[in-house]
């Protein structure tokens, strides 16, 4: 078996694995929550976040089904950061179960938050205000770093300065919601990676 046909089965079984479990949770939030207006979030990021989604979305389901669709825009990466790649990727597939389980019925596909949303502070969120954030990047950077697509790496670092934006929407969101608890816990996390000392085990 070549190493193409590794790389390529690695990212199907990653990306399937990482699809189902985000579609499982969305949906068993969206049957037990409200409806969400995702107008609320903004024209133009809600307009930006779709255009890159899709593309991103795309370009990676055309290397899933047929590695060949994309090779216009292969890239002539060693082998050794191929497989650096694909140990982010794998490792991104429990990450993102850790993050979905942890938010349980919390789930939105925008920065409006639910009715009953109550305030996750436990699993990745004890460091992290936004761990699926970080573990989705860290997917697709893996993802393109395994398919050594410039294109996938060039959509991924475009959008996210979108999340980036998107985010402080959010957050004004659930201040107003949380008021003094969530300001507290903004406070001992951080965005989108832990605080400096933050995992050190207290004394």
């Amino acid at each position: 078996m070549s190493n193409e046909t590794i790389f390529h089965l690695i990212a199907v079984v990653c990306l399937v694995a990482a699809m189902s479990i985000s579609i499982y949770y969305r949906s068993k939030a969206n049957r037990a929550g409200d409806k969400i207006d995702t107008s609320q979030e903004g024209r133009l990021i809600l307009t930006l976040r779709r255009i890159f989604g899709l593309g991103l979305w795309l370009s990676a389901l055309a290397y899933l089904i047929n590695p060949a669709w994309m090779s216009w825009a292969s890239l002539p990466l060693p082998h050794w950061l191929r497989w650096s790649g694909a140990v982010l990727m794998i490792a991104a597939v429990p990450l993102i179960y850790w993050v979905f389980s942890s938010l349980g019925k919390n789930v939105t596909p925008t920065v409006i938050i639910r009715k009953e949303h109550s305030l996750v502070t436990h699993g990745p969120y004890r460091w992290v205000r936004h761990p699926l954030y970080t573990v989705g990047f860290m997917a697709f950077a893996g993802l393109s770093l395994l398919a050594a697509n410039w294109f996938i790496m060039l959509v991924m670092a475009t959008g996210w300065p979108v999340l980036m934006a998107r985010t402080p929407i959010e957050e004004a969101h659930l201040v107003e919601r949380f008021g003094d608890e969530y300001r507290q816990y903004m406070q001992r996390t951080g965005r989108y990676f832990p605080k400096l000392g933050a995992l050190r085990p207290q004394n």
